[in-house]
């Protein structure tokens, strides 16, 4: 039986296509709409995570300038290089280009990049010069890209070191006054809304987000010129000296503004990483000395202060005297000894039998007036408060050692604050690295008892002084030496400290100034022969270049040079006990301990 095939029906085709197309295009907008209207906010972040992005915009950190408007740490721009490690896998044949462009061995950044194969940002190099930046840029390596950013640069290099510190790669402040004002030299980094081409190119710029605030600028106290005087002529005097280490600092008496302070030995901020770190610290505010006779002037002045008449006539002989079961000495007899040449001659016998003459409390009293035994609050990071026992502990043997500077500890911050104090008719002014930062003064003692005190202390520089190598053509300058030995080991080595500290002029007194020097192994020794020479350098050039007037006129207009050196003055410590050859003279030290003034 034949079949018959069946009529070609086209409408029905049609139809049926038409209805299955139709319903394609149902599902497509329906798919459509989900997208733009029910899921449009997803989509649309996916879509921007392919290719809007938000970059930061970098800030530069605030410029720290000198008293005088100097920059002393400044922000330079400049580019760091860095990589999808995602992306730049995809083209590793051209690591070994990469690695060329930047400087770094291939394997190093073969490794590095494998290590990292699941992130999308690491830094390559940081920091580099902005051409070098460009220059990688340019071989078109995909998944290398660079940013702005800045870098801390100092112009004066060491000789501001110490006090500025240093700021760590991401322009965060590590030490010093970098440290101590991070948050306001520190600017807010600024965003913008971009959008990126497939090759992580900006081709648009579509919102700013937020803008940059670049940090705030600081004013410091220091002048340049004369930390560049105090620097060169420390370091001088270890050199000559064979020294370990120093310190110096110079305050401007009537304000507390710190105009120098410099350390030996530095290290150059720039290239700190080739630096040994123990150079970092500022010792004139971290490290404490046993300061020997500079603290002979704050017992006579307690002496004074506690009804001693100030015309006394102190008996030193024999030049030497039991302090309990310890015996102390000086250089050589002095004999009977008024109370400006106590100073000058530095008798620790004379100094010893005032602060017994006196209590405990008293004594403690008047060197905390002066700021010994607290921090000085200056605000720099790591600031020692110095050790001044509490009067309740001390003994007999403890009050005389005190009167001549031993048993007690200072930062040289500390000391030139108390002489500032002095010259400062008694005002004690807290020390600022600020320009114009003071701070409420403490009254310490009457006005007319540091200006007495003054005046005794320029017998100290003067023919028969043991500082006489501190004086200065055409102006008054008082001071006071100091040497003593160093602790080690719960006792004290054969290593001494060399201090000198002073103000001049005397009659309207602009500086004080300290110096101190460690382990001097040249043949001198003495805070008179090591330390009194730099004050002396400093201040001249200090009084010429801030065009200080002289106040000895006499002198200036004779021409003459201060008083010659004529011989060696001075006192030395030797404490010993009655029927033993050591012992301590409080916990910690060693009975030879040895204190010595003199030229």
């Amino acid at each position: 039986m034949k079949v018959r095939a069946r009529p070609y029906n086209f409408r029905l085709r049609l139809t049926i296509l038409t209805a299955v197309l139709g319903c394609c295009g149902v599902v497509l907008v329906g798919r459509a709409a989900q997208m733009q209207l029910l899921n449009r906010d997803f989509y649309q972040h996916q879509g921007d995570q392919r290719f809007l992005r938000e970059v930061p915009i970098a800030t530069s950190r605030g410029m720290i300038t000198d008293r005088n408007g100097e920059p002393l740490a400044v922000s330079t721009p400049v580019e760091s290089v860095w990589a999808n490690p995602k992306e730049l896998l995809q083209h590793a044949d051209r690591l070994p280009e990469l690695a060329d462009a930047l400087g770094i061995p291939r394997e190093v950044l073969t490794q590095s990049i494998a290590q990292r194969a699941d992130k999308e940002f690491v830094f390559l190099r940081r920091r580099i010069n902005p051409d070098d930046a460009e220059a990688v840029l340019k071989r078109g390596i995909p998944g290398v890209y660079a940013q702005r950013e800045f870098r801390r640069f100092y112009p004066h290099g060491e000789v501001m070191a110490h006090v500025l510190g240093f700021t760590n790669i991401d322009d965060h402040g590590q030490e010093g006054l970098e440290l101590a004002f991070d948050s306001w030299l520190t600017g807010k980094p600024g965003a913008q809304r971009v959008i990126r081409d497939r090759r992580g190119r900006i081709v648009e710029n579509v919102d700013l987000i937020r803008a940059a605030e670049p940090g705030k600028d600081i004013t410091l106290s220091i002048d340049r010129r004369i930390q560049y005087l105090a620097y060169r002529e420390l370091k001088t005097a270890l050199l000559e000296n064979g020294a370990a280490s120093g310190s110096a600092v110079i305050v401007d008496v009537s304000t507390g503004e710190i105009l120098a302070m410099v350390n030996q030995p530095a290290f150059n901020p720039n290239a700190r990483e080739a630096a040994d770190p123990g150079t970092h610290r500022n010792r004139a505010v971290t490290d404490v000395v046993e300061p020997g006779s500079v603290i002979k002037p704050y017992t006579v002045v307690a002496a004074l202060e506690d009804g001693v008449d100030p015309n006394i006539i102190v008996q030193t002989s024999p030049g030497w005297m039991m302090l309990g079961k310890y015996r102390i000495s000086d250089v050589h007899d002095h004999g009977a000894v008024d109370l400006t040449h106590l100073l000058s001659e530095s008798s620790n016998i004379g100094a010893a039998k005032l602060g017994l003459n006196m209590t405990s409390e008293h004594l403690y009293d008047v060197l905390r007036r002066f700021g010994y035994g607290d921090s000085t609050h200056s605000g720099f990071p790591g600031e020692s408060a110095g050790v001044l026992a509490p009067p309740q502990t001390w003994g007999m043997v403890k009050r005389g050692s005190i009167s001549y500077g031993m048993g007690l500890s200072v930062t040289p911050l500390q000391l030139a604050q108390a002489y500032a104090t002095l010259a400062n008719g008694g005002k004690r002014m807290p020390p600022t690295f600020l320009k114009g930062g003071q701070g409420e003064p403490i009254q310490a003692v009457t006005p007319k008892l540091a200006h007495d005190m003054l005046h005794m202390l320029e017998g100290v520089t003067q023919d028969g002084g043991t500082a006489q190598k501190a004086a200065i053509l055409g102006y008054h300058v008082a001071g006071k030496t100091g040497t003593a030995r160093t602790a080690s080991g719960g006792g004290y080595s054969r290593k001494y400290v060399s201090v000198f500290a002073g103000v001049v002029p005397i009659d309207h007194p602009k500086f004080a100034m300290v110096v101190v020097i460690n382990n001097p192994s040249g043949k001198s020794y003495y805070g008179g022969l090591v330390s009194a020479p730099v004050f002396h350098n400093v201040m001249e050039g200090a009084l010429r270049l801030m065009d200080v007037p002289p106040d000895n006129i006499a002198q200036w207009t004779a021409g003459a040079a201060p008083g010659a050196l004529s011989r060696a003055g001075g006192a030395t410590i030797a404490l010993q006990p009655a029927h033993a050859a050591a012992a301590a003279l409080a916990p910690g030290a060693d009975a030879d301990a040895e204190e010595s003034d003199g030229l």
